[in-house]
């Protein structure tokens, strides 16, 4: 994995890093020497870890912005501790190290680390070596940290994917739907757009599954969703809503549109055979109403689905293979299911 470091410090501070990291400045590696513009990066593009000098104006509050913000908490932050004054501080006893690395933790740092740079001290190259080793494990403790995030957001994504799908039909579930349609709604209130929704039935379906079994019902409806699904536009989203029941969200759509896509759909379905052998074709309908999103319809869309539902009641009341919707009805010859 790929590690983004953002560096929150002065060019001489840079200087005195690993050269592990110096090297890797081309490619992962972001300087940044102002508080307002490091915020910014860090909203846009997080980085994995971030390394702070303490002595730049804006260092502590950046610790403590870090810490407060949920969604950012998995950034290891590692401040380096380069003021002259802590580190003569530092030097009155372990315990009040001990105090003043319990303060930087407290402020948000993950890691607090005494950075050796005053000039005037001629440090050895044993206590260098050992203040960047310092560093660099740190860094690998950050890595893990970014590692284990990245790996819990794609298992809790693969997690979200497998719950809102329908092993059947590979379509989202009736789940997907009650997260999604409030969402749809919202959004086409808020641009002022239209929104229409389709409820579809396959008819009869029981006599298949009683004429040729389970087996055979499923792939007929495995068929028939891979017909749907490759013949709708790139704003319609389709959801398995339960049995052979299945509802269409049609994102800037008015009840007109809805009713040529409805009716599209209804031939598409009733005018080819569905082969599931060389020795079996099923010719099934469906039935279909819709519904277009009204100012006086709740923000979860349970009024918007009961309209859509009742056409489909009165299509499949009306003899079935048809569509209906507010003030339009279509109607196409009655097929029988049929085998061979």
């Amino acid at each position: 994995m790929d590690i983004s470091i953002l560096v929150f410090g002065k060019n001489n501070f840079i200087a005195t890093l690993p050269d592990q990291i110096l090297y890797a400045m081309a490619s992962s590696v972001e300087i940044i020497d102002n508080l307002n513009q490091a915020v910014s990066r860090i909203q846009m593009t997080p980085p994995d870890i971030m390394l702070v000098q303490a002595s730049l104006d804006g260092s502590i509050e950046l610790c403590s912005w870090l810490k407060d913000q949920t969604k950012l908490s998995w950034i290891y932050c590692i401040l380096l501790e380069d003021r002259p004054e802590q580190l003569a501080d530092r030097n009155k006893g372990w315990h009040r190290e001990l105090e003043m690395t319990a303060t930087a933790l407290k402020q948000g740092a993950d890691a607090y680390i005494w950075h050796l740079l005053d000039e005037k001290i001629d440090h050895t190259l044993t206590e260098l070596t050992a203040n960047h080793g310092l560093i660099l494990a740190q860094l690998t403790v950050g890595l893990r940290k970014g590692q284990k995030y990245r790996d819990l957001i794609r298992t809790n994504d693969m997690l979200s994917a497998i719950a809102l799908a329908d092993s059947l039909t590979e379509l989202n579930n009736r789940r997907a739907l009650e997260w999604d349609l409030p969402r749809q709604i919202k959004k086409a209130r808020s641009q002022k757009t239209s929104m229409s929704l389709i409820i579809l039935d396959v008819d009869h379906f029981k006599r298949v599954n009683d004429t040729h079994g389970h087996l055979v019902g499923d792939r007929t409806l495995q068929l028939l969703c891979k017909r749907l699904r490759h013949n709708l536009r790139c704003q319609d989203t389709a959801f398995r809503y339960g049995g052979e029941e299945f509802v269409i969200l049609l994102a800037n759509t008015n009840d007109k549109e809805a009713l040529v896509v409805a009716r599209r759909l209804n031939l598409l379905v009733c005018e080819e055979p569905f082969f599931l052998s060389s020795k079996l074709t099923i010719n099934v309908t469906i039935s279909l109403g819709t519904a277009c999103l009204q100012a006086e319809d709740d923000e979860q869309g349970v009024s918007l689905l009961h309209r859509a539902d009742q056409c489909l009641l009165q299509a499949k009341t009306a003899g079935r293979n048809r569509v209906i919707a507010s003030n339009y009805l279509s109607h196409t010859p009655h097929l029988k299911v049929v085998s061979s």
